[in-house]
């Protein structure tokens, strides 16, 4: 990690300090965190410093991005959210576009995605939310569903259909006939704001529209969701970092039959296998990293494995680390219990496990080589 951003954490990390487990408890960020955040780049450190971001390479970012998931899953999920936002508009948006909305998301103002739908999750062919110009406006209708970090969200970029093909459109969150409603009681990343949104005859300037919209819905989702992968992938690896520091304090303090659980046989073997964890996720999402920064053309495939790879041994590692805490992390906000509830929901989000290993299957079947 950069020496600059190495700084920012230290900081951060002392304005989050042991808030995370109320912050559970309560479905809620506090909006100023996430501001100050924002005004100072974090929550979108990839962006080039031409546009007020830090410049950050994907490696550094997630490394950054690794230890916030360590220490608070819904704010990580914000900064996933923002990243994708900020992403995207990087690469669809024209030069215009890129200067004022990348400056807004550089400078305080927070971002929501809105991709999945009623009926429409893994499957966005069948998605229904339709962006219709009118002379020099368009009209955005639709309903997104689960939308994370909408209930913060001064911007939403939402992924709609435009006439045969697609496009995304620049949102304000309180513009007229749009209606934000926080899911009650999700399962996991609790305070991330996830929030059903409908657009009822919404009305925008067509500069609203990136690059004026028409282009490949598959070429906008994966462009969105590469990033998206990827930033969920090094958010995993904190949740299994910070089961694997919960996991070894508690099995050396904790006594059990007169010797530390750390020396009950069994119970090493929980240990060892959280070590492992880390160690897989950490080299799935180096590798990504390096490919992404080189912008080889395997990037894709390998933020998906990275994906798929980081919140499977995540998922492992909070049940793990459950058990090794038996009662002493079963409390409802516990760090271990919160990461039980949010790796579990990191399986499903940017493409659940069966779509990743569709994805590797297909990339397995087109691009490794018939030795026969």
């Amino acid at each position: 990690m950069s020496d600059l951003l190495a700084t920012e954490l230290a900081e951060l990390r002392a304005l989050v300090g042991d808030q995370p487990e109320a912050w559970d408890l309560a479905g809620e960020l506090p909006v100023a965190l996430l501001r100050k955040a924002g005004e100072r780049g974090l929550l979108c450190a990839e962006v080039p410093a031409s546009y007020g971001g830090l410049g950050a390479s994907s490696a550094d970012n997630g490394e950054f991005t690794a230890s916030v998931g360590a220490l608070c899953s819904s704010l990580r999920s914000i900064m996933t959210s923002q990243g994708i936002a900020a992403w995207t508009i990087q690469r669809i948006g024209d030069r215009e576009q890129r200067r004022r909305f990348l400056a807004e998301l550089t400078g305080g103002k927070l971002a929501a995605v809105a991709f999945s739908e009623p009926g429409a999750g893994s499957d966005l062919s069948a998605m229904r939310a339709r962006i219709t110009p009118e002379g020099d406006t368009v009209v955005l209708d639709g309903q997104k569903k689960w939308i994370t970090g909408a209930k913060y969200a001064d911007v939403i970029l939402v992924l709609a259909r435009q006439g045969d093909d697609a496009a995304f459109a620049v949102v304000p969150a309180d513009a007229p006939g749009v209606t934000i409603e926080p899911v009650p009681a999700p399962m996991g990343c609790r305070a991330a704001g996830h929030s059903d949104v409908r657009f009822d005859q919404v009305r925008l300037p067509a500069s609203a529209v990136l690059a004026g919209g028409g282009q490949s819905l598959p070429l906008l989702f994966t462009t969105a969701l590469s990033y998206g992968r990827m930033s969920v992938a090094w958010g995993c690896l904190g949740i299994v970092r910070a089961c694997l520091h919960a996991a070894t304090a508690h099995a050396r303090s904790r006594e059990q039959g007169g010797k530390r659980l750390a020396d009950h046989q069994l119970v090493a073997r929980h240990l060892a296998s959280l070590v492992v964890a880390e160690q897989i996720s950490a080299r799935a999402c180096e590798h990504a990293s390096r490919r992404w920064d080189a912008n080889s053309a395997d990037l894709v495939v390998s933020a998906v494995t990275a994906k798929h790879v980081a919140a499977g041994q995540a998922a492992r590692a909070a049940a793990t680390a459950v058990q090794v805490l038996a009662s002493a992390g079963a409390t409802d906000g516990h760090t271990v219990a919160r990461a039980y509830r949010d790796a579990k929901l990191m399986e499903i989000i940017e493409g659940s496990n069966e779509i990743c290993e569709l994805i590797l299957a297909e990339h397995a079947l087109t691009a490794v080589p018939d030795t026969e």
